[in-house]
């Protein structure tokens, strides 16, 4: 890494393994002499104070999306590629990538199934998964925790919540790692290859299904979509399927990320007796399953010194912020007792991750569970992390108990 104070500029790349499988030295660098910098290998200003980016994840002259109030001529933007088309044209229906009013629209019709008070009666179902997994392995003295307990967990139970069959969890589970590889620095023509034939497959899949489930409506989201879109002007058939696809793909991503970084954590500092929701909280600031989340400048802006054309990326750094010593004391040390714990990894404004209550809920059911089961659970080895930046997840996490 190289900082140039001066001219607020970082030379780091973020597919260096010594970086991506501990960022956290470089972030207290870079805040150190330059928060306010241009990563230059996205060519975008970032910011890497809590104060800034709580505050930019917040204010509404900053979005998701540009092409909303400005041409691609405007901004001068050269046309998308035509073998990413397919999925650029999925990604322009996605909740996560709208601004008011479409997303609020789109927002209020999934928000209600994810609401703390809903998701409580999953708990009995996440409690009886976890179990059934552990089950499975719990006799063989070792396991990779990320392939049989993990991922399986969040996968399973927002298919359950979707209507989905679990029977095509492990397919959705390859749909969903190609699609979201787009997003991570290290990309290639053969992984954008990959993730547009995910997409179409994906859609295609989802279109059929809806198809079956119009004639046979149950008690689920899906179910609920499909009268939203089946009574007008609420829902379009694209923003169906787009939002049950992305429902399914964030639904599961980022708390596998999460699982494994927290139990990793909770192992790592032999913490194993009254794991509660502090420990959860404090899992997922000290080591957050997504780093970098980017929003462009709706307006010609000046801020924090930096003038920004309309247009502009911003990157807002997670993980940065979530080690903040002015916002978080000793910010370093696993405090799971930290009062208050502010921590970003969720986002925050309108743009909050909506299944953060889901997350949080298999989390804090999962995690103390799996301790409780396997009382001698200690690392087999030290995980390594996967290149997959922005994504800050492991490789695998295996274990001996």
């Amino acid at each position: 890494m190289r900082i140039d104070k001066a001219r607020r500029s970082v030379v780091l790349d973020p597919v260096d393994p010594a970086f991506y499988n501990d960022p956290y030295p470089d972030y207290h660098a870079i805040r150190a002499e330059t928060p306010v910098f241009k990563w230059e290998h996205y060519g975008i200003w970032c910011f890497a104070r809590f104060e800034d980016v709580n505050a930019l994840l917040r204010d509404r002259r900053f979005g998701r999306q540009i092409l909303h109030v400005a041409s691609r001529e405007e901004l001068g933007w050269p046309e998308i590629p035509s073998h990413l088309k397919p999925f650029y044209d999925f990604e322009s229906h996605s909740l996560l990538e709208l601004e008011p009013p479409v997303h609020t629209r789109l927002r209020s019709l999934v928000n209600r199934s994810f609401l703390s008070r809903q998701l409580e009666r999953l708990r009995p179902a996440i409690t009886s998964l976890a179990n059934g997994l552990i089950d499975r392995f719990e006799d063989k003295g070792e396991a990779e925790l990320l392939s049989v307990f993990a991922t399986p967990i969040p996968v399973i139970v927002i298919c359950d919540l979707l209507g989905v069959p679990a029977d095509m969890a492990q397919q959705l589970l390859i749909w969903s790692h190609d699609m979201v590889a787009m997003y991570q620095a290290r990309r290639d023509r053969a992984i954008e290859d990959r993730a547009v034939k995910a997409t179409v497959e994906f859609s295609s899949f989802m279109r059929g299904y809806i198809a079956r489930r119009r004639k046979e409506p149950k008690d689920d989201l899906l179910s609920e979509l499909i009268k939203a879109e089946e009574q007008g002007a609420k829902l379009t058939e694209d923003e169906l399927v787009t939002t049950a696809i992305l429902l399914l793909n964030a639904g599961h991503e980022a708390t596998v990320h999460a699982l494994g970084n927290g139990i990793k954590c909770l192992l790592e500092h032999d913490t194993r007796d009254g794991i509660g929701a502090g420990h959860i909280e404090e899992t997922l600031r000290y080591d957050a399953p997504l780093h970098l989340f980017t929003r462009y400048a709706l307006e010609d802006i000046e801020y924090a010194g930096i003038r920004l054309k309309k247009g502009e990326s911003v990157g807002l750094m997670l993980g940065a912020a979530n080690r903040d010593p002015a916002r978080f004391p000793d910010p370093d040390r696993f405090m799971p007792g930290r009062d208050p714990n502010p921590q970003v990894s969720f986002g925050a404004g309108i743009h909050f991750c909506i299944g953060a209550p889901l997350a949080r809920l298999e989390m804090q059911i999962a995690m103390p569970l799996l301790f409780q089961r396997l009382p001698r659970l200690a690392l087999a080895e030290q995980p390594t992390y996967r290149n997959a930046y922005h994504f800050h997840g492991l490789e695998s996490l295996k274990v001996t108990f």
